[in-house]
């Protein structure tokens, strides 16, 4: 899938799709990804891929501690569970949802905390263009309409390449998430939602993935510029 960009400064992030792939497989390839941008192989890249439903457990999460649904159970609803080497707890990704894979050198501004707020700010101006006010929550990582968390983030670094990414929920199966506690939301914290169960309406996912793209090559520049370190 092309995505078009008018992005006009002189390193523009190159932008690709994967469509839709299983965890593990796109995680190895992100790994190449990675290696390759460690030693100037390739330029800034931002992946979007769909996956196949799986649960993916961060480092802060212990051995799927955090799956509430058995195994026969996940089995029927074709879930997988891997452990990941992302920051965060465990999180949901399945059909409906965009992720972004940002392969990004942060070497001219290494501030992993700003580059979160950074992936905060792309979503919620690419949820805000389509009549969705979204917000970040104090403590707290991803975007939030009111308690319903509709994007997670979670990243690794190696070398200063960042890796992992975001997710955001578009006309995800919001059910898949009742198996687990999602990013360690206790119901007392929240809940999950969707651009689909917030605007009552399904999004077309190409349309969301090229607002997405279009945001992250907007703010890239600005992010990268020590003077605007808060």
């Amino acid at each position: 899938m092309a995505i078009a960009t008018t992005c006009t400064h002189t390193a523009p992030v190159h932008l690709t799709d994967w469509d839709r792939t299983r965890y593990e497989p796109a995680w190895r390839a992100q790994d190449e990804l990675v290696a390759k941008r460690i030693v100037g192989e390739i330029p800034d890249t931002l992946v979007f891929t769909e996956h196949d439903p799986v649960y993916t457990v961060g480092l802060r999460s212990g051995a799927a501690d955090h799956v509430v649904w058995s195994a026969d159970h996940l089995a029927r609803e074709g879930i997988e569970v891997v452990k990941t080497n992302r920051g965060g707890d465990i999180t949901y990704h399945g059909p409906g949802q965009i992720v972004g894979y940002p392969i990004v050198d942060l070497s001219p501004r290494k501030d992993l905390h700003e580059y979160l707020r950074f992936l905060e700010q792309v979503m919620i101006n690419t949820v805000g263009t389509l009549g969705l006010a979204a917000s970040r929550r104090e403590g707290k990582t991803g975007i939030w309409v009111g308690t319903r968390k509709i994007a997670a983030i979670g990243v690794a670094v190696r070398r200063w390449v960042a890796y992992h990414g975001f997710a955001l929920n578009v006309n995800v199966n919001l059910a898949h998430f009742q198996g687990i506690v999602p990013c360690g939301i206790s119901a007392t914290d929240g809940t999950v939602t969707s651009l689909q169960a917030e605007l009552g309406r399904e999004l077309d996912l190409a349309e969301v993935k090229t607002l997405l793209a279009r945001e992250f090559q907007a703010l890239w520049p600005a992010f990268l510029e020590p003077a605007n370190i808060r």
